[in-house]
C-alpha cells in the first residue's frame, strides 16, 4: 500500500531589531535607522520615543534674537525683554540682531546698544557724539582738568614764584615748571589742556575718563584727530562741562566761532563674540574710508572703546587678515576668539601682554549665512559648512553628518541643550527641517519643519524662535502652553532585499509602549507602488506595552511606515521569515 505524501513543514527565523538608529537619507538604510522622521527623540535609546510637547511661551510680531543670560533675554517690535519684561531700550531697528554677553551688560549689533542686566536704568549707545554751539574754552591745566593759577609765555625764564607754569617760547614752545629740588625751571613731561563747553550736563553722560575720541573743528590742530579723554567732568556752576587732552597752548583762548565736535566711534562689524573679557570683532569691506579686511578687540572691560591705544595691554587691537572672502561666523571657543571664513579659520592668540596673534587653518569653515550655527556640546564645537555639518576640536574639522546624505542644506541656525545638537537649516528646494544630532550617541533624527530664527538655552529650557509665525518655543516644554498632543512618524528604507534564499517575511510584531489614549498605525508599501495601505492599528487605554502584528502580503521589498500621537516608545519589530518558492 503506498503511503500519503509528506507534508513539509515550513522552517522559519526571526530577525530582531530592539535598537534604533535614528534617521538616515537613502532609500536602503541599515536596520534599525529611517530615511524620514517627525517628531521623535534619542533620549530614551535604544528605543525610538515621541519627543516631549512643546511649550509656547509667547507671540513675538517682529522678533529680532534671543541670548541666554541668568534670564532670557530678547528683541520684539524694536524692544529688548528681559526675563519677560519690557526695558527701557527701545527704538532698535527691525530686523535679526546679534546679541553678546559680557559680564553683566548685554550688547546689541548692529544697533551698538547696551543694557546692563544687574540695573535697568544704565542703557543707551556704544557710540556717543557732541557738538559744541557757544564759546568754547581751552585753558591749560593738570591731568584731573585742575586749571593752574598762573602761566607766563615768555623767552627768557621768569623769576621764581611769579608764576605755576613757564612756557619757554625761545624756540619751540615747552612747558616747565619750578623745581625745589633742582632749583630750576624744568619741563613738565605731558601737558594737558582743559577744553570747556556749554552742554548743561550732557559731555558726562554721554564720554567717560579713558575714552578714544575723534575731535574735529578744534581752534588748534594739535587737537583734532583721534585723541584721548584723560579727564571728563563739569564745572562748578552746573552750564560748563570739560575734557582733557594732551597738548599744549600759550595762552588761554576762547574759541567764538566754529562747532567742535567729539566722537566715540566703533568700528563696522560683521560679527561680535566675547572672549577674556573683551569683546572682539571682525569686518570685511569698505568701512567708509577704505577698504578693510581686519579683526578688531575692544579695550579690556571696555565695550565702549575699540580705538584706545595707550600703549598699554589693556589697549584696544585691531590685525589685518591676509585671506580672501567675507567673514562668515564668529565665536568664542577654547577661551579664543575664533573667526571664520568659508574656507579659512582664523583662532586669535590672546596674550595677556597686548601681543595678540592671529593663527591661521584653511579647512572647511562657516557657510555664509550659517553663521548662527556655531555651538559648543561637550567641548566640541559644531557648525555647517558648505558641504557638511562639521565638528572641530582645534585642529582640523570632522564630518559628523554622513546620516544626513548628499542633500545640500544652507541658512542653519543652531541651538544646543544637554548632548545634543539642534540645527534647523533648508534644502536646495527651500524646505526646512530642524534636526537633532545626540552627540553622545551619535544619532540624528529630524524632527520636523521648524524653521528657527534663533536659539537659546537658559536653565532646563531651549527656546526657539518659528520664524514662520513668531512664537516663542520652549523646546522641552517646561514652560509656556504645552502641545495637545504630539503626531509622530517613522518610515523604514527598503526592506526585503537582505532576505535571500526564498525567503520573505510572512508576519512582523511591533512592540510598543503607549501611554493612555495615544495611538499607533502600521502602513505598507509594497514593490514601491508609492502607495501607503494600513496595515494595523491599535489605541492605548492606559499606559501599557502591545504588541501589534502585522502580516503583509508576499512582495519583492517593501517598506513600513510607522504613524501616531500621543506618547509613544517603539521598543522592537521582529520579522518572522518563510522559506518560500522562487517563482
Amino acid at each position: 500500500m503506498r503511503g500519503l505524501p509528506a507534508v513539509g513543514v515550513k522552517r522559519r527565523s526571526r530577525i530582531v531589531t530592539d535598537s534604533f538608529h535614528g534617521y538616515r537619507a537613502g532609500l536602503r538604510v541599515a536596520d534599525g535607522e529611517f530615511n524620514f522622521t517627525e517628531n521623535l527623540t534619542s533620549s530614551h535609546y535604544p528605543m525610538l520615543a515621541t519627543r516631549p510637547p512643546r511649550g509656547t511661551v509667547r507671540t513675538l510680531t517682529d522678533p529680532g534674537g534671543l541670548l541666554e543670560k541668568d534670564a532670557l533675554a530678547l528683541v520684539d517690535n524694536g524692544t529688548l525683554y528681559y526675563n519677560g519684561l519690557a526695558t527701557g531700550l527701545t527704538g532698535l531697528a527691525s530686523g535679526e540682531k546679534q546679541m553678546v554677553s559680557m559680564g553683566a551688560y548685554l550688547c546689541i549689533w548692529p544697533d551698538k546698544k547696551f543694557f546692563n542686566t544687574a540695573d535697568f536704568t544704565d542703557y543707551g549707545d556704544m557710540e556717543a557724539s557732541f557738538t559744541s554751539s557757544g564759546t568754547v574754552t581751552y585753558a591749560l591745566c593738570r591731568s584731573d582738568g585742575t586749571a593752574y593759577q598762573s602761566v607766563t609765555a615768555s623767552e627768557t625764564a621768569p623769576a621764581q614764584g611769579s608764576c605755576e607754569v613757564w612756557i619757554s617760547t625761545a624756540g619751540a614752545s615747552l612747558a616747565m615748571e619750578w623745581s625745589v629740588s633742582a632749583g630750576a625751571w624744568v619741563e613738565i613731561p605731558t601737558v594737558f589742556t582743559k577744553i570747556s563747553f556749554t552742554s548743561h550736563g550732557t559731555i558726562p553722560v554721554l564720554f567717560s575718563e579713558n575714552d578714544a575720541v575723534t575731535v574735529a573743528g578744534a581752534a588748534f590742530d594739535e587737537f583734532n584727530g583721534e585723541k584721548q579723554l584723560y579727564a571728563v567732568g563739569g564745572e562748578e556752576n552746573g552750564e560748563a562741562d570739560f575734557v582733557v587732552l594732551v597738548g599744549l597752548i600759550e595762552q588761554s583762548f576762547e574759541q567764538q566761532s566754529g562747532a567742535v565736535t567729539l566722537e566715540r566711534r566703533i568700528p563696522p562689524l560683521d560679527f561680535v563674540c566675547e572672549c577674556q573679557n573683551r569683546l572682539w570683532g571682525c569686518y570685511y569691506g569698505n568701512d567708509g574710508t577704505r577698504n578693510v579686511n581686519e579683526i578688531y578687540a575692544c579695550a579690556l572691560g571696555d565695550f565702549k572703546n575699540w580705538r584706545q591705544y595707550r600703549g598699554l595691554s589693556t589697549d584696544s587691537w585691531t590685525a589685518s587678515v591676509g585671506s580672501d572672502g567675507p567673514w562668515t561666523g564668529a565665536v568664542n571657543y577654547l577661551s579664543s576668539p575664533v573667526f571664520f571664513k568659508e574656507n579659512r579659520i582664523h583662532m586669535v592668540a590672546v596674550s595677556p601682554q597686548g601681543a595678540h596673534r592671529v593663527e591661521e587653518i584653511v579647512c572647511r569653515g562657516v557657510q555664509k549665512g550659517s553663521a548662527r550655527s556655531l555651538q559648543v556640546v561637550n567641548e566640541t564645537l559644531f557648525y555647517k559648512s558648505r558641504s557638511d555639518v562639521c565638528a572641530w576640536q582645534g585642529s582640523f574639522p570632522e564630518t559628523v553628518s554622513e546620516a544626513l546624505g548628499s542633500e545640500r542644506y544652507d541658512s542653519a541656525v543652531a541651538g544646543a541643550f544637554g548632548q545634543k545638537y539642534y540645527i534647523s537649516m533648508k534644502n536646495a528646494s527651500g524646505v526646512w527641517s530642524l534636526f537633532c544630532y545626540d552627540i553622545a550617541r551619535r544619532i540624528w533624527l529630524r524632527e520636523d519643519a521648524l524653521h528657527a530664527q534663533c536659539f537659546a538655552r537658559v536653565d532646563d529650557e531651549l527656546y526657539a524662535v518659528d520664524a514662520a509665525t513668531g512664537a516663542l518655543l520652549a523646546l522641552n516644554g517646561t514652560v509656556g502652553t504645552g502641545e495637545a498632543s504630539v503626531s509622530w512618524e517613522a518610515r523604514s528604507g527598503v526592506m526585503g532585499y537582505e532576505t535571500a534564499d526564498r525567503k520573505y517575511v510572512s508576519r512582523f510584531n511591533v512592540k510598543l509602549q503607549l501611554a493612555s489614549g495615544a495611538t499607533c498605525a502600521v502602513w505598507l508599501e509594497y514593490d514601491g507602488a508609492g502607495s501607503w495601505q494600513k496595515a494595523g492599528e491599535i489605541t492605548a487605554d492606559g499606559l501599557r506595552t502591545v504588541l501589534l502584528p502585522v502580516r503583509p502580503r508576499r512582495c519583492d521589498h517593501w517598506r513600513m511606515k510607522l504613524t501616531g500621537t500621543g506618547a509613544c516608545r517603539l521598543m522592537s519589530v521582529t520579522r518572522v521569515l518563510e522559506v518560500g518558492s522562487d517563482e
